[in-house]
């Protein structure tokens, strides 16, 4: 099977152990085991209960506490709903593999992660692009998708919040968009890696598997919780769907480690918490970005309203690769460049990373900025 070369993997892989300030980072500030600990009441010697963990395969689908966990993420999801897996990124590939077939259409919006198209294209699906325009607030025009869509849908993706535009969809839209697919008799894919992170309320935007009966949600412990370590996501989905999809994970999964299990089910046992820090950070940190841009004539955007990313649009006469490579080697901060999306003029930067940092990098970029004009 042939398939793209995964850009932005790629690029993250070549690049961010050579900067001294990740502005390319997507996950919220990495929490240490110790602060984990720190943050859910308990202390080193709560590590003990490690030691009576027998190394066995443990749960095969995840064990029952982690899963109850998970489902305190969902309105109406139980258990048998749930299907760990290694990350998100293992998530989308066991649901593409379970799903699509040689010439089936399949809807996805851009940009988003690359999987969402390489994949069902490496397939040899039918893969029919939306576009996420900026001129739209990069948001999904329903009009649009409504035009796509065909009584030979197989399956329609999404992604919110958006990931790299930070778009966010409201809840009528996502209503909106489930008529459409079930006007199809559509699946129905939304990678939820990012939910949590909305820059007002709760955080949290209802999740597509609570709101249709073809929904299939992906998430993890990477991004809003600050695990990516771990490498532990799921898949939340009607129970008929799951027995599909493990078909296809016995044969590359079997299961989760136990003690990435084990501090999963511990995160989401305190998520208040953990959430909180998060929305902490990012909401700190995109004010802080906010009047970094309103200072910058040459660099404008549009603003996030959720995620730890967001496209900057910038006028200089330069690839968005040559672009990142310079500012790095000449101020050691890193951004991802905007053709890992397939977009030209943009950089995507993540404000994810603690409040120090984006601070710096903002202020090192404004003096390349500056010198770069000159």
């Amino acid at each position: 099977m042939k398939i793209s070369p995964f850009a932005v993997e790629m690029w993250m892989n070549d690049w961010e152990k050579k900067c001294e300030l990740n502005l390319a980072e997507t996950c919220v500030e990495s929490l240490t085991i110790s602060e984990l600990l720190a943050l859910t009441g308990k202390n080193d010697d709560s590590l003990s209960e490690l030691l009576t963990i027998k190394m066995t395969y443990g749960g095969i689908e995840g064990s029952d506490r982690l899963k109850a966990a998970i489902t305190t993420l969902y309105t109406d999801q139980t258990p048998e709903n749930i299907l760990t897996t290694h990350g998100a990124i293992g998530a989308n590939a066991l649901v593409y593999q379970a799903l699509i077939e040689q010439g089936d259409e399949v809807i996805t919006v851009v940009p988003t992660y690359q999987q969402h198209y390489s994949i069902p294209a490496s397939m040899g699906a039918d893969v029919r692009p939306l576009k996420l325009l900026p001129e739209q607030g990069y948001q999904l025009d329903i009009e649009e998708l409504a035009a796509l869509a065909t009584s030979d849908t197989k399956l329609i993706v999404i992604n919110n919040p958006n990931n790299p535009t930070g778009a966010l969809l409201s809840l009528e839209k996502l209503h909106q968009i489930v008529e459409i697919a079930r006007k199809s008799d559509a699946w129905l894919l939304c990678d939820e890696v990012y939910r949590g992170t909305n820059q007002s309320g709760t955080g949290f935007t209802p999740s597509i598997v609570d709101l249709y009966e073809k929904g299939i949600s992906t998430a993890s412990m990477s991004k809003s919780f600050s695990l990516a370590g771990l490498r532990l996501g799921w898949i939340a989905a009607p129970r008929s769907f799951i027995e599909r999809v493990m078909l296809h994970r016995d044969y590359n999964t079997i299961s989760v480690g136990r003690i990435d299990d084990h501090f999963a089910a511990l995160a989401l046992e305190h998520k208040d918490l953990v959430i909180a820090r998060a929305q902490r950070i990012t909401r700190t940190n995109l004010l802080t970005l906010s009047r970094w841009i309103n200072g910058e004539k040459n660099i404008s955007w549009v603003k996030p309203r959720a995620g730890t990313t967001a496209l900057l649009t910038y006028e200089m006469e330069t690839s968005s690769h040559n672009l990142c490579i310079d500012i790095l080697k000449k101020t050691g901060v890193m951004f991802t460049p905007g053709s890992t999306f397939d977009i030209e003029g943009a950089i995507r930067i993540g404000f994810g990373n603690t409040p120090d940092i984006v601070q710096k990098g903002l202020t090192r970029f404004s003096a390349y900025l500056k010198e770069y004009a000159q």
